[in-house]
């Protein structure tokens, strides 16, 4: 059996996300006929956290700024949490590893705790479905196998992650695997869009979970389609509407990202090796 903890961060807030992760559990448990259990855990509004006994960890998106949670007894947890993965994952007695992947929200948080870059908001709300950048890093890197240069996301935050200390990223054995889309009229930087932290832990600042039919039936709904153009503008509903229905954009992304990372965590216990 291989055990998966979700950490749900939207703080009881309506979503897609949670609803995409399980999705993507279950059709990548049936495709490998693997037993596959879960269980979800409530980090901002009851400091849920999971123990040791699970293989993999899903940290998922949520509402809000990285910073929340200062001071409450749910970041505490969350890092608390965070460090025992860690030290397990340090311990060479340890034969099984701890896999983390940490999504938008959670990444922000991660970010913060590894003091990786400068974690802001942003100029403007980045909402849409845009592409993204794979470095040299990402092209090489298990997890993003498959991905094509640009590959495109699902986006849907107001913070960011710039300024990355490569000094800092090189001593902790980390890489940055893909980048913002480049926007040469524009003088911002390109953001950090997906980061190896360590062997076991990866992360994406877009949502890798979100999937073409589900989300484009969502977006269609009166009051949600109402909603995005009050916001975004009837081009922006448009176009979301347009990436959503490409089985080269967002329908990859779903169909690579967190299965490849689900495969290579469950190797060690359940399947053969990942060359």
């Amino acid at each position: 059996m291989l055990r998966i903890a979700i950490l749900d961060l939207y703080e009881g807030q309506p979503n897609q996300g949670m609803r995409c992760i399980r999705e993507i559990i279950n059709q990548w448990g049936e495709f490998h006929a693997l037993d596959v259990t879960w269980d979800e855990f409530d980090v901002r509004q009851k400091a849920e956290l999971p123990d040791l006994s699970y293989d993999i960890y899903l940290s998922s998106g949520g509402p809000g700024s990285p910073f929340d949670g200062e001071g409450t007894a749910w970041e505490e947890a969350y890092y608390g949490w965070l460090e025992r993965v860690l030290a397990h994952n340090a311990d060479p007695l340890q034969q099984h590893k701890k896999y983390v992947f940490f999504i938008c929200h959670s990444f922000q948080m991660a970010c913060r705790y590894f003091r990786i870059g400068t974690v802001t908001k942003r100029k403007s709300t980045a909402f849409g479905v845009f592409p993204v950048h794979v470095l040299l890093e990402g092209q090489q890197d298990p997890v993003f196998r498959g991905l094509r240069d640009p590959f495109y996301v699902v986006d849907s935050r107001d913070w960011q992650v710039i300024d990355p200390d490569f000094d800092g990223l090189q001593a902790m054995g980390a890489q940055v695997l893909c980048i913002e889309k480049y926007r040469p009229h524009v003088p911002f930087q390109q953001a950090l869009m997906g980061l190896r932290f360590n062997e076991w832990m990866v992360g994406t600042q877009f949502h890798p979970e979100a999937d073409a039919v589900g989300m484009s039936m969502y977006l269609q709904l009166p009051e949600k389609k109402q909603s995005v153009i009050e916001n975004h503008g009837l081009d922006k509903w448009e176009s979301m509407i347009d990436g959503l229905n490409d089985p080269d954009k967002i329908l990859w992304t779903y169909s690579h990202i967190l299965p490849n990372f689900l495969t290579i965590a469950a190797h060690q216990k359940v399947l053969q090796p990942v060359s």
